[in-house]
Order: structure tokens, then C-alpha cells, then sequence
């Protein structure tokens, strides 16, 4: 982006410019910016200049055309540079000066003539056997095309929005590379059905710590790298550490849509968690549209990688914890160990059947109660379920801003009043639920410290709370993180905690 900047730059000074001296030429000059500049055949101009659409020039051009983010077509003649920066360069003309596409292509018709040079740069080229190019050919980081019209159009359809895919047919080619992918998902899911579920239940029960593992190997990685550089034996491990690293963010990614997968379809089973697979399947095509949206796309496609990688990490590292402590805890004689078994068993279980005093174990000894299929806490015991953690909350707010967002982007008018839509948003669902949609994701409910349902006036001073919370560099919510009793500000305000619901008991 830098470098774009930098060209466009250049390219929009050059047209000020003239024999090195800055001068206003008399002639009319054709700017737009969100529309196409359009030169007519047979008409003149100093500058054919558009940002944010096409310039198109089919008479004479005293200076330039240029186009940012849009196409650059010239049919007519050009007394300097023809420029395309993020857009395709159609030349079938007389350009005086260069030809420069940048993330874009070149075309060269059967009538251009170019006496300077063309260059491209991150972009392809196609000439016509007719088409003369007097100062040469200049090809900068070119790379070959994907599918019919290339990647270049996936960097200005995609890219340049934030997202990795769109509903157009020019980046038909992403889509098959984006099931291609999810289809490896399966396969790793069904390979190592075990080691995915291991990977989701760390995931699941340690978000925080599997997200630190994550950024400490993200922010240490370079200087890993460059240990084993100057210790020099090391530079041979270089590959090994980077194929590691390559392996666990795929096989952590497959992990993450394990986790939302089954995240999604857990309120419709009745026990278990599901084929490891199937809930690959869900959080794949949840994936797939969430890449859709303009800059929720990258953010999805950052965090769930970030949590996926961090929860094989972690995984690995209490697998290694555990090995390093079995020798000790398996240190007693096996002998000592079945020789004391029988006689504490018999102990537990009571006389056999007949013999003295059956009848007294029999009444006296506790019966299980029946397991329920689906338990829901009392309103008194809630409060003493765990406290929610900074990061599974962090998780839930984010949804949660992330749905009014939408909803208000459908709006536009009330986007400005996201905060105070996300404010009353939690209020209602608080009263009605107990929760937000974010919460039901990640089985978090708000319940009141006194065991007491929460009602209209503990909702709305907790909503307020919210502000207060945010107002100072977002402290109150950090305060979760730092307060024994989990709790933010908002929530020593209005008496309320968060806690984490069991997984079966139904939110909605």
C-alpha cells in the first residue's frame, strides 16, 4: 500500500508539472473523483485525471491520464505518462511518456505506440504483435495470474474492502482456493478427530491462555528465528521451527471451526458434542460468510486463527506438563497400590448381600440422584456458578458490537448511535434473558450477586454502567481481568456478576 501511495503520488504530481517548472495550462482539465473522467474523440484537455472510477480518453491529451482505483483507457493520444494505480492499463493509442500499471494489468492494443517505457508492477501484461514499446518492457514483482482475470482483481474487490471473498465472478478463482482449504479442514478432522476435540476442549476451557500462547509465539517468532541464526548449528532447525509453525496455525484453524461449529449446533443436540467433522462443516460456512463482510472478513480470519493456533499450542503444553508429572504421581509400587485396592473397595461398598448389618448400609448409604438431561440452575444457586473470565467476556462483547454494527450498517442513518443501540441492546436482552446473543455463543449469563432476578432498574444502571466503564481508556473493563470477583465496573454498580452456565442448560 505504501508503494501505491508513493506511485500515486508521483503520478498526480506529474500532472501539475511540466518541463520541470509548475505551471497552470490554460486548457481545461477533466478531475472527477467517485465517476469517470470521459475525453471524447476529437476534443482536447490538459489532464484526464479520476479517483475512484475510470479515466477514459479518446481524444488528445496534452499531459496525463490518470486513474486511482479505477481503469485507465486510452484510444487517443498522450503528450506524457498514462498511469493506473489499483486499476488495468488499456492502451490502443500514442502515449508520449510511460505506461504504468500498479496492482493492475497492461493491455497494449494493435494501435499503441508507447515511446517511453512500460511498467508493471505487481500486475500481468498483454501485448499485441502490432504494438511498438520504444523504451522497453519493465516487469516489477510480477507474479502469474489466477484464473481468468487474475488476482489483481482480487486485491481490488477483496482486499481493498477488507474481506477475502465477494459475490462476483472475476474472484470465482478465491472461491474454489476457500472450499479447496475447507476441504483439508475435513480431511484433518477426520484424521485426527481425537486431537481436534482435545484442541477445541482446551480451547474451550482456557480461551485466555490459549490466546497469550498465541501472541507470545506471534511477537517472539522473529527473535526465535534470529537465535538460531547467529548461533549458526541453529540455521538448519530454521526450516524445521518454521514448518512447525506452518502446521500448527492449519491444523489451529481447522481447531477453531471445530470450536464455533459446535458452538452453533450445541443448543440442538441432546448430549455430546458431534462428529468432529460435521462441526468443521457449520464453522466453515460460517466462515465462508463472514468473509463476505468488508473488515469483519480480515478480523475473522485474524482472531479465529489466533485462537486456533494459541489452543494447539496450549494443548501441547499441558500435554507436555502432564508427562513430565505422571512418573511422579505413578511412583508407588503397583504391588502396595493392588494389594490395598480390594480391601478400600469393599470398604466403600459395604458387607455383601446377607451378611450383618446390609440392611444398615443399605438404607444409610446415599443414592445418585437422577441426572438431568438438560439442568437448569435456581436463580439463588447461579450466582455461585465460575465467574467468566476478561477474554470469554472480551469474546462475547466483540459478537455483540459486531451484530448492532450490521444491523445499524443496514441502517446507515443510526450508525453514529452504535454505542447507545449496543447500550439499550444489552439492556433489553439483559431483562428478558439474562444474556445477549454473544453471551449464548459463550454460554455466559449476568445474574445479580443477591440471587435475585434481574429487572428493568438493575438492567438499564448496568447499561449506563457500560460508559462509565468505557470513559476511562476502557479501565472498567480491564478491571475484570484484575478483580478477584471478576467483575467490571458496571457490574460493581449495579450488583451483578457474569457467570459461566454449564454447558446443556439452554440461554434462549
Amino acid at each position: 500500500m505504501v508503494l501505491c501511495c508513493a506511485v500515486a503520488l508521483v503520478a498526480l504530481c506529474s500532472i501539475a508539472r511540466a518541463d520541470g517548472a509548475w505551471s497552470v495550462s490554460p486548457e481545461r482539465q477533466i478531475v472527477s473523483f467517485g465517476h469517470d473522467s470521459l475525453l471524447g474523440p476529437g476534443e482536447r484537455a490538459t489532464d484526464v485525471v479520476a479517483v475512484f472510477g475510470s479515466a477514459i480518453a479518446a481524444g488528445d491529451v496534452s499531459d496525463s491520464v490518470v486513474a486511482v482505483f479505477g481503469n485507465a483507457r486510452v484510444t487517443g493520444t498522450v503528450g506524457n505518462n498514462a498511469v493506473a494505480v489499483l486499476g488495468d492499463a488499456y492502451i490502443n493509442g500514442e502515449v508520449s511518456g510511460n505506461v504504468v500499471a500498479v496492482l493492475g494489468s497492461i493491455t497494449l492494443g494493435p494501435d499503441a505506440k508507447v515511446s517511453g517505457r512500460v511498467i508493471n508492477v505487481l500486475g500481468a501484461l498483454s501485448q499485441n504483435t502490432s504494438a511498438t514499446v520504444e523504451g522497453g518492457v519493465e516487469r516489477i514483482l510480477s507474479l502469474p495470474l489466477v484464473g481468468p482475470l487474475g488476482w489483481p482483481q482480487w486485491v481490488r474487490r477483496c482486499l481493498l474492502y477488507g474481506r477475502l471473498l465477494a459475490l462476483e465472478p472475476q474472484v470465482a478463482w478465491a472461491w474454489g482456493l476457500a472450499l479447496a482449504v475447507l476441504g483439508l479442514y475435513l480431511l484433518l478432522a477426520v484424521l485426527f478427530s481425537g486431537a481436534v476435540a482435545r484442541c477445541v476442549h482446551t480451547l474451550e476451557t482456557h480461551p485466555g491462555l490459549s490466546i497469550l500462547s498465541a501472541l507470545v509465539v506471534v511477537v517472539f517468532s522473529p527473535v526465535i528465528y534470529l537465535t538460531l541464526l547467529v548461533t549458526v548449528v541453529g540455521i538448519a532447525l530454521i526450516p524445521v521451527v518454521w514448518t512447525a509453525f506452518l502446521c500448527a496455525s492449519l491444523f489451529g484453524k481447522g481447531v477453531a471451526l471445530a470450536w464455533l461449529g459446535e458452538r452453533c449446533l450445541r443448543h440442538s443436540r441432546t448430549s455430546g458434542s458431534g462428529p468432529v467433522a460435521l462441526n468443521v462443516l457449520v464453522g466453515g460456512v460460517i466462515m465462508l460468510a463472514l468473509y463476505l463482510i468488508p473488515v469483519v472478513g480480515f478480523a475473522a480470519f485474524t482472531v479465529f486463527g489466533l485462537l486456533g493456533f494459541g489452543a494447539v499450542l496450549y494443548t501441547l503444553i499441558l500435554g507436555a506438563s502432564s508427562a513430565r508429572s505422571s512418573p511422579s504421581q505413578s511412583s508407588a509400587p503397583f504391588e502396595r497400590g493392588t494389594a490395598e485396592r480390594p480391601s478400600a473397595e469393599r470398604a466403600a461398598s459395604g458387607p455383601p448381600p446377607g451378611a450383618p448389618g446390609a440392611d444398615f448400609f443399605a438404607s444409610a448409604s446415599p443414592q445418585p440422584a437422577p441426572a438431568s438431561a438438560h439442568p437448569t440452575p435456581s436463580a439463588e444457586s447461579e450466582s455461585a456458578l465460575p465467574r467468566a473470565g476478561f477474554w470469554i467476556r472480551i469474546g462475547a462483547l466483540v459478537i455483540d458490537a459486531l451484530l448492532v454494527g450490521i444491523v445499524l450498517g443496514v441502517l446507515r442513518d443510526a450508525f453514529r448511535l452504535e454505542l447507545i443501540f449496543l447500550a439499550a441492546y444489552g439492556a433489553v436482552m439483559w431483562k428478558l434473558k439474562g444474556t445477549t446473543i454473544g453471551g449464548i455463543v459463550c454460554d455466559l449469563k449476568v445474574v445479580r450477586v443477591d440471587g435475585r432476578p434481574i429487572d428493568w432498574g438493575t438492567a438499564v444502571i448496568r447499561a449506563l454502567g457500560c460508559f462509565l466503564s468505557l470513559a476511562v481508556a476502557g479501565l472498567g473493563f480491564v478491571w475484570i481481568a484484575l478483580d478477584p470477583q471478576r467483575q467490571a465496573w458496571h457490574d460493581k454498580i449495579a450488583g451483578t456478576v457474569v457467570v459461566r452456565v454449564p454447558r446443556g442448560v439452554s440461554l434462549i
